[in-house]
């Protein structure tokens, strides 16, 4: 499961029609689509990126940093570096320094503070700051020298982290690296990437952080942690029309960023709690519905254990992914929605973290990415503060009001990305009304009924026929009414 950012963006506009629902959506779930004028005055007053000074800032600008995110990624939170130490390896992970630029308490802190994340939505971005910072003077674009938090770890051999500190730092990105091309080249399946080949050595210094990302994955994966490959959905226009809606898959480059970030995650929040200094964390329970994934595995023919165990189930997961790849992405979805969210709680010093059931952690906060992510942002105050000894940003009762507003606010956003798709593929299925489809039933409640269609990827609710479905279930079904400005998608069941 990949708890780092994996939004999906729209690069060219969509059409108008589709940017006018995903406005709405915006304001019907609570979150605000456009900057204030106060946010744009103080945004002008903004002339440049944040400067280096203060004796206790590393200039680290020589390593070889670099960026590997989406091809069309412009907010950049985090570079990453992988050094020799002794033997063991010793990966840094700079984290863009966007509290430098953004202060407590500014228009621009307060509108990020309201929506609390980007909003990545087929109909285009809506971010959590302004793109003059998020894609520019706060983002650690390709060559410029910027302000960061970086975080030091060193991993043994076994793929644990031996120890870990956090600095500040300045740095510089030297190369702008984009997911597919990296893993193409680090599965012998396409050329180096040219802005890679570009730079003397920096294509040892990603296979050593490839190397890196793939112990750290053992040794989680040892522990319990899930292996759960779900469909991310990108949009795809052709001539500045939406034309589909296509799955974006998980590769060896973006799992390198994601067991990185896992484990910077954990850093921080083990950071901060050794210093005496709450936190966010971000944790999952053991899941409610453990009962289904048992019938789920049985059905499957494979015995899970009466209570959760994570360990037993990542085992269940990947002999199924092993012996029915084509399904596994179905899968996983079950799963994941059978596992319930996850949700924002307080850490006090000296507490007992509920932990992250899917990744196998039990300190875990979110910090790798402050440009799109509020919590991101509170938790690099934290961080700053701790290491300025001054006193925590937030008091405790601040903290738990933030952390149950952004869990609010993080949820509200997922359903506007989903009713903004759903009312995209509305827009794209409304020609096929009778047509059938091949289906995986994605949610099943008194609420409602709902399952996952291919193509186009999306989801749609079950109006006809629902009665004895669950969720895993697999049906066929057929379409019988969209409605674009509602983002419905009807579906009737096809036999029995």
């Amino acid at each position: 499961m990949n708890d780092h950012d994996a939004r999906r963006k729209a690069d060219r506009p969509a059409t108008p029609a589709l940017a006018a629902i995903a406005h709405e959506v915006m304001l019907q779930r609570g979150l605000q689509p456009d900057f204030s004028p106060a946010v744009h005055a103080e945004l002008a007053r903004i002339d440049g990126p944040a400067k280096k000074s203060g004796a206790d800032i590393r200039d680290l600008r020589q390593l070889l940093w670099c960026s590997i995110d989406n091809d069309d990624s412009r907010d950049l939170d985090q570079l990453t570096v992988a050094r020799e130490n002794g033997g063991d390896a010793n990966i840094l992970v700079a984290i863009a320094d966007v509290d430098a630029l953004v202060g407590i308490g500014s228009a621009i802190d307060a509108h990020a503070g309201t929506n609390t994340t980007s909003v990545y939505t087929a109909a285009g971005i809506f971010p959590m700051l302004p793109e003059k910072l998020s894609t520019n003077l706060t983002s650690l674009g390709e060559g410029d020298d910027r302000l960061a938090i970086v975080v030091d770890m060193t991993v043994n051999d076994e793929g644990n982290v031996q120890s870990s500190d956090v600095y500040r730092a300045a740095v510089r990105n030297h190369a702008k690296l984009a997911y597919n091309a990296v893993a193409a080249w680090l599965d012998g399946t396409g050329a180096p990437p040219a802005r890679l080949a570009a730079v003397a050595g920096l294509d040892a210094q990603v296979q050593a952080q490839d190397a890196v990302a793939q112990r750290l994955k053992r040794s989680r994966c040892e522990k319990g942690a899930l292996t759960l490959e779900t469909l991310e959905v990108r949009p795809v226009f052709e001539d500045g029309a939406l034309a589909d809606l296509r799955p974006d898959t998980k590769n060896r480059a973006k799992e390198l960023i994601e067991n990185f970030m896992i484990a910077a995650n954990v850093a921080t929040a083990t950071f901060l709690g050794r210093n005496g200094f709450p936190s966010l964390r971000r944790v999952l329970q053991s899941p409610q519905r453990w009962q289904r994934i048992v019938d789920l595995a049985l059905s499957l023919g494979h015995a899970l254990p009466a209570k959760p165990d994570a360990i037993a189930l990542d085992a269940f997961l990947r002999e199924r992914r092993a012996s029915d790849p084509a399904r596994f992405a179905d899968l996983s979805l079950t799963v994941v929605k059978l596992l319930g969210s996850g949700e924002y709680a307080v850490e006090l010093p000296g507490g007992r973290a509920e932990g992250h059931f899917g990744l196998a952690v039990r300190d875990y906060s979110h910090s790798t990415a402050p440009n799109r992510r509020f919590p991101d942002l509170i938790a690099q105050r934290l961080l700053k503060a701790a290491l300025a000894g001054r006193a925590a940003p937030y008091g405790d009762d601040e903290l738990r009001v933030l952390a149950a507003h952004c869990t609010e606010q993080e949820d509200n956003a997922t359903k506007v990305e989903r009713q903004v798709q759903k009312s995209a593929a509305a827009l794209l299925l409304a020609r096929r009304i009778g047509a059938a489809f091949d289906a995986i039933v994605t949610g099943a409640s008194a609420k409602g009924t709902w399952v996952r269609i291919a193509h186009p990827t999306v989801e749609g609710r079950v109006v006809k026929g629902f009665e004895g479905l669950d969720v895993g279930d697999a049906v066929r079904v057929k379409l019988v009414r969209t409605d674009a400005s509602r983002g419905f998608i009807d579906f009737a069941r096809i036999g029995r």
